[in-house]
């Protein structure tokens, strides 16, 4: 009872009379999803149209509007916005040929609405093409029923301490599976460069990783990969929560532990280069923890307690093989010599864009200290 109370009305629905309706023929038409983040910089939006031959490229798919009065993006005396497609996948709901397309959100005069970080984020990343980055990042995420409580968790109380939930394996060890499953097979139908998936710390907390993607490719991968787990969350009637601390106490926080290279870490000798970063990184703790969450670090700071296998929100710290560090050198790196690291400081709630541009600034671009520099004319 506890847990069919928790679910949405919705997702009661009867979904073989709605396959019925899915298996009928399109006669060549196609059902393009366009894809875009809203004006809280965490939430995404979509909605569909019809196209008479399928695209098959994202030139192929002509830009569209909507009413960014309605999703904090606009004033109603002016609110038009443009979606301009920029990576389409397939479609895992409604399947071949139908598609779901990304988009950025253009304000009337045609300059980035506030929460298209995506724009100069593709700047910068144009700049830095030649150090040819990889990113990987790690999206901790958490289950609750439409009431708000974690999923699976008993109604009046907690389950056991952490200890035999992470990567665990039973019915009193994980809840929402299907859901995990069915979000990993949706992403690879798509295109989406999903590379793994495990049970949290946290019972009903789950993550799920993206990548290697090289440079703009990874908020791309990223955000549709969100999408994908809410609309899968959808269909099953549950929540995917990306609050970085969604329940107060002895839990473990969620991150979005973000994996990095350059061409140069990645050869023979490159642990000197990855030293390099992360001590220029050092320098700049602060200008980081301000873009690693969409509050400026609030968000951040219920979680980076320096507890919980995490670092302290105020302090900068570097180790191998250390999860209470801000940023991890792999093991194997510092056997090999060369490789990746690991900066564990971005929010679940993070922007891919911002957190990857930061990256790309600091590092490879030299900047210093809180202020960006704009490469709009470069």
């Amino acid at each position: 009872r506890a847990v069919a109370m928790s679910v949405s009305h919705s997702s009661r629905l009867n979904k073989l009379v709605r396959e019925q309706y899915m298996r009928l023929p399109q006669d060549g038409l196609v059902q393009v999803t366009y894809v875009w983040i809203d004006g809280s910089g965490e939430g995404v939006r979509c909605k569909s149209r019809t196209l008479d031959k399928e695209p098959k490229s994202i030139e192929d798919v002509p830009e569209w509007n909507f009413d960014g009065s309605s999703t904090a993006q606009a004033e109603g005396s002016n609110s038009d916005m443009f979606l301009v497609p920029v990576r389409m996948f397939r479609d895992p709901f409604c399947l071949d040929p139908n598609k779901l397309v990304l988009c950025e959100v253009l304000k009337y005069n045609r300059k980035p609405a506030e929460t298209n970080l995506r724009h100069m984020c593709k700047k910068v990343m144009d700049l830095v093409k030649d150090s040819h980055p990889w990113f990987g990042m790690e999206q901790e995420y958490t289950l609750l029923g439409i009431n708000g409580h974690p999923y699976g968790w008993p109604d009046n109380g907690f389950p056991g301490p952490q200890g035999p939930y992470y990567c665990g394996v039973g019915a009193d060890k994980v809840y929402g599976r299907d859901i995990v499953e069915s979000h990993y097979k949706a992403c690879l139908y798509a295109g989406v460069k999903i590379c793994g998936t495990n049970a949290e710390v946290m019972p009903s907390q789950w993550e799920f990783q993206v990548g290697p993607c090289e440079g703009i490719e990874m908020g791309d991968h990223l955000w549709m990969a969100r999408f994908i787990l809410h609309r899968v969350c959808e269909d099953f009637g549950v929540v995917a929560t990306l609050d970085p601390k969604p329940m107060t106490g002895n839990w473990n926080g969620a991150g979005c532990h973000t994996n990095y290279s350059t061409e140069e870490m990645r050869r023979e000798g490159g642990l000197k280069h990855i030293e390099a970063a992360i001590e220029k990184l050092s320098k700049r703790h602060d200008y980081h923890i301000c873009v690693y969450d969409p509050r400026g670090g609030r968000d951040n700071s219920r979680r980076l307690t320096g507890h919980h296998e995490t670092s302290n929100i105020f302090e900068f710290s570097a180790g191998v093989a250390n999860r209470g560090a801000s940023i991890r050198i792999p093991r194997q790196v510092g056997q090999d010599g060369y490789g990746y690291f690991e900066d564990r400081r971005p929010a679940a709630n993070c922007d891919p864009y911002a957190v990857t541009e930061a990256i790309m600034r600091t590092t490879v671009l030299n900047e210093t200290g809180v202020e960006t520099k704009d490469y709009a004319d470069h």
